[in-house]
């Protein structure tokens, strides 16, 4: 797959790198590389399958915008919103592969691109929706900067729709289905190959500092949480099958699944503001919650 005819316009690529980031946000931490990229390229044909229905929320947002207008979907999953509107340009990108190989097959103008770095020119765009993406990035940083280059890529008056999840879920049940990442660390979750990790208070990764458990209790914002692929689905028998042996992944026997884990930030009322305050550019013009979801609508200054 070539990026420039995926794009079909080459133009809006940029070749420029004045506005690359810093080696620290700009490299991905061992767990999104793990439990965010891994998984999604593991899970990516039976995740499209359960993506088809557009949130009223973002399906509003797009539907007032101008006609004609040239709108970016950074993280665009299966492309579910590419092509909303026959009245607009639509341009999608995603860290995953075999995402974006199921969005090339449906005819939409895709590429394989990372969120904290953008490959598109300053001021393309007339808007940007990042739609539950920002909570698999593991660090304020990278969190801040992909909201940055949203900001970027659209043009001056641009609006940029961003929504995350919630720690304030609706349905609070769901919680005690996620692993807290503030929970001792469990030798499933560990490489084959790395040493046994035993006794250990908090999980330490190298994107998030190591806390103590009265905090996390208090705070708790990082989690694993399940993806169950059914064992009937095609992809059990390549990706999976490895994931198992070597241990990235568990069967669960009772429901007829094979369990991976992706890692989840959740967003805390009012973090998404505090994201955006340290950016000049940029206005909030919305801030709502919506169905286990912080969203933000924000204006290029």
């Amino acid at each position: 797959m070539k990026s420039n005819e995926m794009l079909g316009a080459q133009e809006t690529v940029s070749t420029e790198a004045d506005h690359s980031c810093s080696a620290n946000v700009q490299s991905t931490p061992d767990i999104e590389k793990k439990y965010v990229h891994r998984v999604y390229d593991a899970i990516a044909p039976h995740f499209s399958s359960t993506r088809f229905a557009k949130w009223p929320k973002v399906a509003g947002f797009l539907n007032s915008l101008r006609p004609g207008s040239l709108i970016l979907d950074a993280g665009c999953g299966n492309g579910k919103y590419l092509g909303f509107s026959l009245d607009c340009f639509f341009i999608g990108c995603d860290i995953s592969p075999p995402l974006i190989e199921i969005c090339v097959e449906r005819g939409h103008e895709v590429l394989v691109a990372d969120a904290v770095n953008l490959p598109y020119r300053d001021n393309f765009g007339d808007a940007a929706i990042s739609i539950a993406v920002l909570h698999h990035l593991s660090t304020v940083a990278r969190r801040r900067k992909a909201i940055e280059e949203l900001i970027r890529v659209v043009r001056k008056g641009g609006l940029v729709l961003i929504t995350v999840w919630a720690v304030e879920q609706e349905d609070k049940s769901l919680l005690s289905k996620w692993t807290p990442l503030c929970e001792k660390y469990n030798e499933e979750w560990v490489d084959p190959s790395s040493p046994p990790v035993r006794n250990r208070s908090t999980t330490v990764l190298e994107s998030i500092a190591e806390t103590d458990e009265d905090t996390c209790a208090k705070t708790q914002q990082e989690y694993f949480v399940p993806w169950h692929l059914p064992f009937h689905r095609a992809e059990i028998g390549g990706a999976s099958a490895a994931a198992l042996d070597n241990g990235f992944a568990k069967k669960d026997d009772k429901k007829g699944t094979v369990v991976y884990s992706r890692y989840y930030h959740v967003f805390v009322e009012g973090e998404l503001q505090r994201l955006v305050a340290g950016i000049n550019n940029a206005a909030v013009v919305d801030q709502f919650y919506d169905k286990s979801n912080w969203c933000i609508v924000l204006e290029k200054l």
